[in-house]
């Protein structure tokens, strides 16, 4: 019998096609989005095509009194087996361009409202030794030279905790997954001010999702769909890995020593 799962930003983009391709699984789901109506008109379709229950959630994940009720879902749904933290957002301009309170807001989306949710879910994850989370991150995580730094910020923060979540939960039957699209034809481009027309490669959202979905049945920790050569992510992390014992030191390195 397949799990209930649940789907944040659910109402366009990604998190609609997540929506579609989990019903299409067998998955009952609950759907949780700010736009009601589009959320409604999609929760139809999908008890139509999919002959699944699927239930809706109003909820601005930036505003604690809307995340709470999430968090309670999570917490207290036995069905709910499967988390998808997908809400997301960027901001119009560079880092002189934003103001605080929009980085704030994107902070709270981006990178609050999954680690609490996570959080939400994960104790009852692993007191029954199974389940699973996926975090939409971005491969501009690790790419600063891609020219969005509050936004990165966010996406590093969100590859970083799935792979520490992978580490502490995996040993106890929880599955946890970091998505890494690049850009993809969604409305966050749009609401952002840019044209994804002008931009040098878009992938659309159910490619990008199908390829996605490859990954989770995989079990892959950091799934990159864009990246042709699965060897160079491995590279990159072994590199990263190969720092860690010359990490912890009582002294300085002598390239920094005064002469």
């Amino acid at each position: 019998m397949s799990t209930t799962a649940l789907v944040t930003g659910a109402s366009s983009g990604i998190g609609a096609v997540y929506a579609d391709r989990l019903a299409r699984r067998g998955h009952d789901l609950v759907l949780a989005a700010r736009d009601v109506s589009r959320l409604d008109a999609l929760a139809a379709r999908l008890r139509r095509e999919a002959g699944v229950a699927v239930e809706t959630i109003r909820a601005d994940l930036t505003a604690p009194a809307d995340l709470e009720p999430v968090e309670e879902r999570l917490r207290g749904d036995a069905r709910i087996g499967l988390l998808v933290n997908n809400a997301g957002a960027a901001l119009p301009g560079g880092f002189l361009d934003q103001g605080a309170e929009q980085m704030g807001n994107l902070i709270a989306l981006n990178a609050t409202a999954p680690t609490r949710l996570a959080a939400a879910v994960a104790p009852r994850f692993a007191a029954a030794g199974t389940g699973a989370i996926i975090n939409v991150a971005s491969v501009v995580g690790f790419a600063p030279e891609l020219g969005m730094s509050v936004y990165g910020a966010t996406k590093a923060f969100v590859l970083f905790l799935s792979q520490g979540l992978h580490l502490e939960l995996g040993p106890k039957g929880v599955y946890v997954q970091a998505v890494l699209p690049s850009a993809t034809r969604t409305e966050i481009w749009e609401k952002a001010g840019r044209d994804v027309d002008a931009l040098p490669a878009a992938m659309d959202t159910g490619e990008l999702v199908d390829a996605a979905l490859v990954g989770f049945d995989r079990r892959e920790t950091v799934t990159i769909p864009p990246l042709p050569e699965a060897g160079q992510w491995a590279a990159y992390d072994a590199a990263r890995q190969a720092m860690l014992p010359n990490l912890i030191q009582a002294h300085a390195a002598p390239r920094y020593r005064a002469a």
